[in-house]
């Protein structure tokens, strides 16, 4: 209740607590973990810790907040850009790995012609996506390994391109056949590992 009032009974009413209160102000969107599941808290844990024990190995703390937020900065800066993670491939630092991340990009040229939609969506359990082209739902197979993956996806009349939401990594790239409900493999023009 310290952190949010969602789930409890005022939640659903629409109050906030202090917390989320000054969250708003400050423009800052709040993100909680689903309650009785350890391993989301887990990252978020690990994450602490390293930035607890980085503080910790400066010597002397800081004095004031400014100082602080100069601290926090240098930090971000060295988790993001310099140090390397064991959990990530050939411990790559975040930044190389999501600046080598395929991005996506508009199909090609579009004229008054062509019909162009965004759409959030998530992959279902059994690792697709519905899409209704000329009033006809099509399922597009994502793979199950993105079961429940929040994903955008940019449609330009036939062209489909599904985007992981949270990294920008082209997940898959299509021309529907308007025929097939399934649209198969082959039909793909790529597929990111």
């Amino acid at each position: 209740m310290v952190f949010t009032t969602r789930l409890s009974g005022a939640g659903r009413a629409g109050g906030r607590n202090k917390f989320e209160s000054q969250l708003r102000r400050l423009n800052i969107t709040q993100k909680n973990g689903r309650p009785n599941h350890p391993t989301t808290q887990g990252k978020v844990e690990r994450f602490q810790q390293t930035l607890k024990k980085w503080l910790r190995a400066r010597g002397q703390q800081p004095e004031s907040i400014s100082r602080l937020q100069l601290l926090l900065d240098e930090f971000t800066d060295e988790y993001n850009n310099r140090r390397p993670h064991r959990s990530l491939p050939h411990h790559a630092t975040p930044s190389a790995l999501y600046s080598r991340l395929t991005k996506a990009t508009p199909l090609g040229f579009r004229d008054h012609d062509t019909h162009n939609r965004v759409r959030q969506d998530r992959v279902d359990s059994s690792g697709s996506i519905t899409l209704r082209v000329n009033s006809k739902l099509h399922h597009i197979g994502i793979g199950r390994t993105h079961t429940r993956t929040h994903v955008i996806v940019l449609i330009q009349d036939l062209n489909v391109r599904v985007v992981h939401a949270a990294t920008g990594e082209i997940l898959t790239e299509l021309e529907v056949d308007p025929t097939r409900d399934y649209q198969p493999q082959k039909n793909r023009k790529i597929q990111n590992p």
